[in-house]
């Protein structure tokens, strides 16, 4: 990887907080519905509909990077500006939170700057493409991240991409917490996807690798593993020399 900074957060840190959870199955949240087929195909509809140009494009900056499962035929570094990564998606009871301690999923938020990648979907088969997109990133209405058209840039110019951010009208989403209490959240929350502090370690190892330093992210790594190995009863733990 590029550059000299290690991770404080390392794989020893997520393990230390892996707890087998089985899948409690969907939770309606008040106010929410489950999504429906109609739903879905009114997303994908309106997804091709809309969209800008020849070429569909997909901006991603999160899992969608490091766990796409989206086919792809090209793919580009890409900087959206007025948008920026956060954890302020909330709560999150089943995929990496539980009752007992929620999680707080990360999103696109207005303002600052996000480092990304964007891929150019193929046109055969897009409509299917799209519909695995739309199941994984939509379960419940309304929807807390829906989908929108952003403006990035590339080394090869400026182009639209379809992307999920954040709907600040959303009772889901959180706003003001300070790192700290992020750092809390991240550190402990568990579902049967595995962990916040699992994913934290994913999204940064895949950006590092790809060159992309988000130094949010960076400072909520160190506050995670400082937790951790205050709950653990831990030394500091050495850096992660393979991810940073």
């Amino acid at each position: 990887m590029k550059g000299t900074k290690r991770m404080r957060l390392t794989r020893r840190h997520v393990d230390l907080v892996h707890r087998p959870i089985d899948d409690p199955g969907p939770k309606l949240l008040p106010g929410f519905r489950a999504a429906t087929d109609a739903d879905y195909a009114e997303a994908v509809d309106g997804m091709l509909a809309s969209c800008p140009g020849d070429e569909f494009w997909l901006f991603g900056y999160g899992s969608l990077i490091w766990r796409p499962e989206t086919a792809f035929e090209e793919k580009r570094l890409a900087h959206a500006i007025g948008w920026h990564r956060r954890f302020c998606l909330g709560p999150d009871y089943r995929y990496r939170g539980s009752h007992d301690r929620p999680g707080l999923m990360m999103a696109l938020d207005r303002g600052g700057q996000c480092t990304g990648m964007v891929y150019r979907l193929p046109q055969e088969g897009l409509e299917a493409e799209l519909h695995r997109l739309i199941r994984r990133e939509l379960s419940q209405l309304p929807s807390a991240f829906p989908w929108r058209w952003i403006s990035v840039r590339t080394d090869h110019g400026a182009l639209k991409a379809l992307t999920f951010a954040m709907d600040r009208r959303s009772p889901r989403y959180v706003a003001g917490l300070p790192d700290e209490e992020i750092a809390q959240v991240l550190a402990s929350a568990c579902g049967f996807r595995g962990s916040m502090a699992e994913y934290l370690f994913s999204t940064i190892t895949m950006l590092e690798s790809l060159g992309i330093h988000d130094r949010n992210l960076w400072r909520l790594q160190s506050l995670v593993a400082e937790r951790i190995e205050a709950e653990c009863g831990l030394a500091n733990t050495p850096p992660d020399h393979t991810a940073g």
